[in-house]
């Protein structure tokens, strides 16, 4: 599915045989590349370890937001050999492609306790059978919705797709405010947004191995017409299709929507704005229960031009470790990939969201490992754009996906 299984489960901890691993050779000050910190919560964490590691500083460098965005400016400085990034937070859907094209170093699976780590969040990491980065923290779609509103109405959270409509339309109405939106500007997180649609309504789009596309038309059909209807209707606010996370994440604490489709890190802003107390998060809805999610996140990897690769090893291994793994959720909102924090009763009292977001990772779907991940995104998400502004019909436009994600594949991207 934009969706279903990887290529490559994380079992054991021996990498097979191929490129060696991390340079062990290399200390000094090096520099961290990652998007954009919306919570403000990274600095105090790399101060952390500069204040331990005085010779081996850490500075950070923040890419922008999106991750298309992000993935272009990486793209650029790799592909000029440049040693300016040493360590680099990759999207899980990066791997692939940067483990084939050498820009990342592989590295040695006993360095890291990948025990701890969610199977799934963990396979993100690997490409055939090797480390080539170390999750760092995870990520799962979550429907946010206003309790108070709702607790007003006598409702309980919408479970279904046509829940949700009715929910929208009438309370939207009633109260002035947008029903729903997610991310549907046309870029990687409208690719996500169409691709937990189709899993929710039981579909997928690419095979686990990505080699073929089985995308049937009538989940893929229902995904899109739950969507456009949407629009249509008006439930979803056109504006919504200018939204990436951050716009999306602003018009829900700003209480502009009654239901947003967001991340995890978004919970953390909205609880300390005028929304405290007044909003809950649930599982995603699909058709006829709750839906499927596509499962995101971040992994930190080793850029192969760095020339401090020691230090950016050592680095990586204290920024994923226990201590880091907590205030990753305590101080910026953003889900661990370590499981068992995710069963603390103290960390549950203080995120009482924690057990529907642990349930929400473990059905969560990865998307496909492919080194061509890029060019299958930004095919779905210029197609779906297309309905969403009411320009094309759905049959149309999934039809012809359709072929489109056919050449790709058969193209090699």
């Amino acid at each position: 599915m934009l969706t279903t299984f990887l290529v490559a489960a994380c079992g054991g901890l021996a990498d097979s045989a191929g490129p060696p691993a991390a340079d062990t050779g290399g200390t000094g000050p090096i520099t961290f590349a990652i998007g954009r910190d919306t919570t403000a919560y990274l600095g105090p964490l790399i101060d952390r370890w500069n204040r331990s590691h005085p010779a081996e500083r850490v500075t950070l460098l923040e890419l922008p937001e999106a991750s298309d965005e992000q993935r272009a400016q990486m793209v650029a400085n790799l592909q000029a050999h440049s040693d300016v990034y040493d360590v680099l937070g990759l999207d899980v859907v990066w791997t692939a492609e940067f483990a084939d094209a050498g820009w990342i170093a592989p590295l040695d699976r006993s360095l890291f306790p990948l025990d701890k780590v969610f199977p799934g969040v963990a396979a993100t990491a690997i490409y055939r059978d090797r480390l080539w980065a170390v999750p760092y923290v995870t990520n799962a779609g979550l429907l946010y919705y206003r309790s108070d509103l709702l607790a007003k109405e006598h409702l309980k959270p919408p479970r279904t797709w046509a829940e949700l409509r009715d929910d929208a339309m009438r309370l939207g109405a009633k109260y002035r405010i947008g029903g729903y939106a997610g991310q549907f500007l046309p870029y990687e997180g409208l690719t996500v947004n169409f691709a937990e649609a189709v899993q929710s309504a039981g579909g997928s789009i690419l095979s686990p191995d990505a080699r073929r596309v089985t995308m049937d038309l009538g989940p893929a059909r229902r995904a899109l017409d739950f969507l456009v209807g949407g629009v249509r209707e008006g439930w979803i606010p056109r504006e919504a299709l200018s939204y990436k996370e951050e716009e999306s994440r602003l018009a829900f604490q700003e209480g502009r929507l009654l239901f947003a489709r967001n991340w995890p890190p978004a919970y953390g802003p909205a609880a300390h704005s005028r929304l405290a107390g007044k909003f809950a998060v649930t599982r995603l809805p699909g058709p006829d229960g709750p839906g499927s999610s596509s499962l995101g996140g971040v992994n930190l990897a080793v850029s192969a031009f760095s020339k401090r690769q020691k230090t950016a090893l050592d680095f990586i291994r204290y920024f994923t470790g226990p201590e880091i793994q907590r205030l990753v959720l305590t101080e910026g909102s953003f889900p661990p990939v370590w499981a068992e924090l995710y069963d603390d009763p103290a960390l549950i009292k203080r995120f009482p969201y924690l057990p529907v977001l642990k349930e929400t990772i473990l059905s969560a779907r990865p998307r496909p490992v492919t080194p061509d991940y890029n060019q299958v995104s930004l095919v779905i998400s210029s197609a779906v754009s297309g309905a969403l502004d009411l320009g094309r019909p759905t049959d149309e436009t999934v039809a012809e996906l359709r072929q489109q994600l056919g050449e790709v594949i058969q193209s090699g991207g």
